[in-house]
């Protein structure tokens, strides 16, 4: 396709895409440091404020939001604190909450203190993860594919975000695979799981994942190009997308060679948390705008360059990622 990279961006906004997985509460809190503590060798912490942002799928939801598309999630929260503020932020950033469903089962929660001296960037010196991993029941499975069944009779694309936190139960996996038999746009990101979505469309591994799913070491380009081929093989997907960080992305297609897109901008990177699923949402609508393989690993490459300049979990504006896309 002839149309310049930056093109595709306004064609996103134009998509509805469903985000299947695990719902996270990110909180950072933040404080002044001054000494080292008298019962232990740690810094002492003066809290100041904290806040909450959106984290696991809802974080690949909030990027698919910013670009202007319809973000419908899809997953579970807890009945306590953090699961109201997921839903809340998600309802604030004008994404469609139905999907969202209540459980006993307490919502996973992510805290990450920030700190420093007066007039210092703070960094982060502490992450306390909450989490509880009892397997959901059988009828939040039953809840979850009716709520996804529903969702995807109004999307052009369902993303699945897979922290492997529970929401992606083997019943529901079937129902994201029967989506791409029937000729859906299927987009995966797995951390621990990713051989169990055969048929998909796409996944979007990082080379650590892509190591663990291919079962082999990857220590060098050739090491990647093997892994891939491999992945391809085994999931019969139409691309494997591997990320690669600060060497960019490897892109694996059926009888095509291996196509290898640099990283844009890596002088400068702060913070790398998130930028997955701002790749994964990015690849996700462009190919629902309709956008080939690689111009859509392209784009979603641009987009993640925005991303790793800002801390924590963070977004990319369709004006932002123009003005990537014209540098590339």
């Amino acid at each position: 396709m002839n149309e310049p990279l930056s093109g595709w961006v306004k064609k996103l906004a134009e998509k509805s895409v469903v985000v299947l997985g695990d719902l996270v509460a990110d909180e950072y809190v933040y404080g002044m440091t001054s000494r080292i503590s008298r019962e232990a060798p740690v810094l002492v912490v003066r809290y100041s404020d904290n806040e909450y942002r959106l984290g696991g799928s809802a974080n690949a939801a909030h990027n698919v939001a910013d670009l202007g598309a319809r973000a419908i999630p899809v997953g579970v929260v807890g009945d306590d604190e953090a699961g109201v503020r997921v839903a809340d932020l998600c309802k604030r950033y004008g994404m469609v909450t139905s999907g969202i469903l209540k459980n006993g089962r307490p919502t996973t929660r992510k805290t990450r203190i920030l700190a420093g001296a007066i007039h210092t960037t703070k960094q982060q010196v502490l992450r306390l993860d909450r989490e509880d991993t009892t397997p959901y029941h059988k009828d939040i499975d039953d809840r979850v594919i009716l709520a996804l069944t529903k969702a995807l009779k109004k999307a052009d694309a369902l993303l699945v975000s897979d922290y492997g936190l529970g929401v992606l139960s083997k019943r529901v996996i079937q129902a994201v695979r029967a989506y791409a038999k029937d000729g859906g746009i299927v987009c995966v990101d797995s951390r621990y799981n990713l051989r169990a979505y055969k048929g998909v469309t796409a996944v979007t591994p990082n080379e650590p994942e892509a190591e663990a799913a291919a079962a082999m070491p990857i220590e060098s380009d050739a090491h990647v190009k093997k892994a891939g081929a491999f992945l391809l093989k085994e999931l019969q997907s139409r691309a494997v997308v591997i990320t690669r960080g600060q060497k960019g992305m490897a892109i694996f297609e059926p009888d095509e060679k291996p196509v290898y897109v640099p990283v844009v901008g890596a002088d400068e990177v702060a913070d790398v948390t998130g930028a997955g699923d701002t790749v994964i949402a990015t690849f996700t609508l462009a190919l629902a705008a309709g956008a080939d393989v690689v111009t859509a690993a392209r784009l979603a490459n641009c987009a993640a360059s925005v991303t790793v300049m800002k801390q924590g979990a963070a977004t990319v504006s369709p004006q932002e990622l123009v003005r990537a896309a014209q540098s590339a």
